[in-house]
């Protein structure tokens, strides 16, 4: 009975050294393939392209001092018209053209016991814009302003809020073709990447879209636009 017992636990420690050895094998197995499924690489495929602005923002500021407050207001009206008619002479539509209140300072009330005398009481900052899609006509227009300077109007060309702005408003429309172009260029990278390392190249494993940018193509042209985006894949890798 003794003897019995012993064969019936030495065929029960087998069978179970047989059944942790090919669960070993199988986990391993497993593990093997889990880890071949983990190797993988990152790339990123950038696009980038060059277009115009298609809206022009054109602040045109001008400066009136006066000692005389009513006649400060007819100055304005006058050189305000001057400018208006200056632009539709040039092509630009009057619907295009707009201007703000003037931004009058009394100099007398700011002076705060400083008893320097001052040539003018008052002094004013008015602002024309233009808003416009046609690009060139506007552009022409700007190097033409110097007429109206030599009609006794002072411009305020340092202040930054008086520079041209240009716009560019339909990249949604360039968006697809930008994004497949950035993602082919990055699978390119990858599959040579994979021939290099004596690789195939697999499926995506994951994949992220870079923020779009515009910039002005330089400080001379920025009424050119660089769009750029930046597409990161990874591709999983196998032998």
């Amino acid at each position: 009975m003794t003897e019995k017992n012993n064969n019936s636990a030495l065929i029960l420690g087998f069978l179970l050294f047989c059944g942790l050895a090919a669960l070993g094998f199988l986990l391993g197995n497993a593990a093997l393939k889990v880890k071949a499924m983990e190797r993988s690489v990152r790339v990123k495929g950038l696009s980038e392209r060059e277009y115009p602005a298609d809206i022009v923002i054109w602040p045109i500021q001008f400066v009136v001092a006066d000692n005389d407050l009513q006649s400060l207001y007819t100055t304005l009206d006058k050189n305000t018209a001057a400018i208006k008619t200056f632009l539709e002479k040039q092509g630009i539509k009057s619907a295009d053209i707009s201007s703000n209140p003037p931004a009058i300072t009394d100099k007398s009330a700011q002076r705060y016991g400083n008893s320097n005398p001052v040539r003018f009481r008052y002094s004013a900052v008015q602002t024309v814009t233009v808003y416009s899609k046609d690009i060139d006509t506007v552009r022409s227009a700007m190097g033409k302003l110097s007429d109206l300077g030599k009609q006794g109007i002072v411009f305020n060309r340092e202040d930054y809020e008086a520079r041209p702005e240009y716009i560019f408003t339909r990249l949604n429309e360039i968006k697809p073709a930008m994004i497949e172009e950035a993602t082919r260029k990055a699978r390119d990278v990858a599959l040579k990447f994979a021939q290099d390392s004596n690789s195939k190249l697999g499926k995506i494993k994951r994949a992220s879209q870079g923020q779009f940018s515009i910039n002005a193509r330089d400080k001379s042209t920025p009424y050119m636009k660089r769009i750029r985006v930046v597409s990161t894949v990874e591709y999983y890798l196998s032998d």
